[in-house]
């Protein structure tokens, strides 16, 4: 503006210092400064409303970023009441809610109708929604009541936008830490109800937490007493050996459901909460406290204190994880805590390999996977190790390995069924037994993980049993105790068939090297029940054919063909194919050792297979209806 201003009073000047020479050399000159000046005044004009023009306009441009910000400011902070009268008042008023606002509280509005129906759907509508902005979910987050929350945490497709971060943890007392605080948790917990091993975990942990704590002071480790083999056995750094010593008392006091009530009110959930997040790098603690949860998630009247916590955002998290065991331990948390959908209870050890989320896809049938005599629930069943997959990271792609070959690959080619892995203690020997007081025989536990089946609704629809090792011997003895029970008879008539991977049926090797040589110092209950031509193993195979032959079960048998190491001493065919010969099905023997015999090394191998045949050709029937 500066500039056109000078310029318009330099030709102003010029014209009133210029001498008339003569009339027409005036006029003329007079006409070209003239023109020169307007021309001037022009331009300098035009410069000038540009100017004002583009600073009016950039005064007047408003930055996008700060809108969603004040819109976020403006609906993040929901007033309980706001909500709340959306039930209580019919239909509610949008003159302050934008148009592209109405869907997100219609959506919340439908969640809490008394219609069960409309609820679920609502929910899916949610989830399926992946187009708002970062405002919206934080609306719903804010607004949905618990039940809408746990099943977006259940919801495949959710956005994790949809959950708040968990609310801040209460500090920890001066000079007291984690491990402090669980000690003094764990010794408030009642002492009643309490079997032998429940007080060998809660006093081993007790005497080691104190005896590391006073070694912390002095900026040291130690481990002391009776828990040094224990603590051994964890291959874990000291500090998270302590911890999970502690965890492991806690698990066993989560078992039972008054002691979770003392658990929660000792502010248990935010110290589990607490070692959660401490320990992300330790996949062991973190599967130990989501175990913990699940656990107290079998008690509904705690389901509001765990939604507060903040658990469900961590477990919707946790779901989503590539790790097959975190997702499974969160997916048996949140069935447990989700009551819209989910009629059965998942007790310690029992896990829905599929589905794990919510699905409108109709399950018709069940399949159980039993693990054998030192087995787990998923490293039993994982694929054939590579000496790749041995030494690589677990993302791993699902195509080229699997840590868990049922929710991996039987999941995708039957998506129709329930598949279930059970889990139990077991042990070669006392000596290293996680429990030396715990001798549970094959009666006891048949009955123990019957009752958790039935908890589960095994039996409401056709099942299929897979075993491996003594887990046959297992589902042979539940379903002669089935047999037994009128109550348990539904079980019993829907059961359709049983795959055994390297049985014995008629016992053991490992019984007589146990016994003989004496190589396994103290060898377990479970192991002693594995002898050959022992009388109970030869009452339980007779009473066992004439159930299959009176049900017309199917069998599918398969043996190993190559000895087994046992420790660096001894290898032996731990069941010879006399031994795994039922006498009734299919014998099919595998050129592998026993602990290869249920882990097919491709899902393209005779071993997935003709596992998955059978499944589909005993199930036929029930898929089809």
């Amino acid at each position: 503006m500066s500039l056109a201003a000078s310029y318009c009073v330099i030709c102003c000047r010029r014209i009133g210092t210029f001498v008339p020479r003569s009339k027409s050399h005036t006029s003329w000159r007079n006409i070209r400064n003239i023109v020169r000046f307007t021309g001037s005044l022009i331009v300098g004009g035009s410069l000038f409303i540009t100017y004002q023009v583009l600073a009016l306009k950039k005064s007047l441009t408003l930055d996008t970023q700060v809108v969603e910000r004040e819109k976020m400011k403006s609906y993040i902070y929901v007033h309980k009441a706001l909500v709340d009268s959306l039930d209580n008042h019919g239909p509610f008023s949008t003159v302050d809610i934008e148009d592209h606002d109405c869907a997100v509280w219609l959506l919340l509005r439908k969640s809490r109708q008394d219609d069960l129906a409309a609820r679920l759907e609502a929910v899916r509508e949610m989830s399926e929604a992946h187009h708002w902005h970062d405002y919206q979910y934080r609306i719903i987050a804010q607004a949905c009541d618990p039940r809408t929350l746990i099943g977006l945490a259940r919801s495949k497709e959710s956005d994790l936008r949809f959950f708040l971060p968990p609310p801040p943890l209460p500090s920890l007392k001066e000079d007291s830490s984690t491990e402090e605080e669980f000690g003094h948790l764990l010794a408030s917990l009642p002492q009643t109800e309490l079997d032998e091993c429940l007080q060998y975990f809660t006093s081993l942990a007790l005497s080691e937490s104190s005896q590391s704590l006073a070694a912390q002071k002095g900026g040291l480790w130690c481990f002391g007493g009776n828990g040094l083999p224990y603590a051994e056995s964890f291959g874990e750094t000291p500090s998270a050996t302590v911890e999970m010593l502690s965890l492991e008392a806690i698990v066993k006091h989560s078992e039972i459901p008054s002691h979770c009530d003392y658990i929660e009110a000792g502010g248990g959930l935010q110290l589990l909460q607490r070692l959660y997040q401490l320990h992300k790098d330790c996949p062991k603690i973190q599967r130990s406290v989501l175990r913990i949860i699940g656990n107290m998630a079998l008690n509904e009247h705690l389901h509001p204190a765990i939604v507060h916590s903040g658990w469900v955002s961590l477990l919707a998290e946790a779901l989503k994880s590539c790790h097959i065991m975190e997702a499974s331990h969160a997916a048996r948390t949140l069935a447990n805590l989700d009551r819209e959908t989910v009629s059965e209870k998942y007790q310690d050890g029992v896990y829905v390999l599929h589905p794990q989320c919510r699905t409108s896809q109709p399950i018709k049938a069940d399949v159980l996977f039993i693990h054998g005599l030192m087995g787990a629930a998923f490293k039993t069943w994982r694929q054939h190790d590579s000496q790749r997959a041995l030494t690589e990271n677990a993302l791993v792609d699902e195509d080229s390995y699997t840590t868990c070959w049922p929710k991996t690959w039987l999941a995708k080619d039957c998506p129709a069924l329930r598949i279930i892995s059970v889990e139990y203690d077991t042990s070669l020997s006392d000596w290293r037994a996680r429990c030396p007081m715990e001798r549970k025989s094959i009666a006891f536990r048949s009955n123990e993980l019957l009752s958790k089946l039935r908890a589960a609704g095994v039996g409401e629809r056709p099942v299929i049993w897979v075993s491996h090792s003594m887990g046959g011997l297992l589902v042979k003895k539940m379903l002669l105790e089935a047999s037994q029970k009128p109550e348990l008879s539904a079980l019993i008539n829907n059961t359709r068939g049983i795959i055994f991977y390297s049985v014995p049926h008629h016992g053991s090797r490992l019984a007589e090297y146990s016994v003989n040589i004496r190589y396994l110092l103290f060898p377990s209950l479970e192991v002693k029940e594995l002898s050959k031509d022992s009388p109970a193993l030869k009452m339980l195979q007779d009473e066992f054919l004439e159930l299959v032959k009176d049900k017309d079960l199917q069998v599918l048998n398969f043996v190993e063909t190559q000895p087994t190491f046992i420790g660096s001493m001894i290898k032996l065919q731990v069941v010879p194919v006399e031994s795994a010969d039922l006498g009734i099905g299919d014998l099919i023997p595998v050129d592998v050792n026993h602990l290869n015999i249920c882990k097919p090394k491709t899902k393209d191998a005779f071993l997935y297979q003709r596992t998955l045949q059978f499944i589909c050709e005993t199930l036929a029937r029930d898929l089809e209806n």
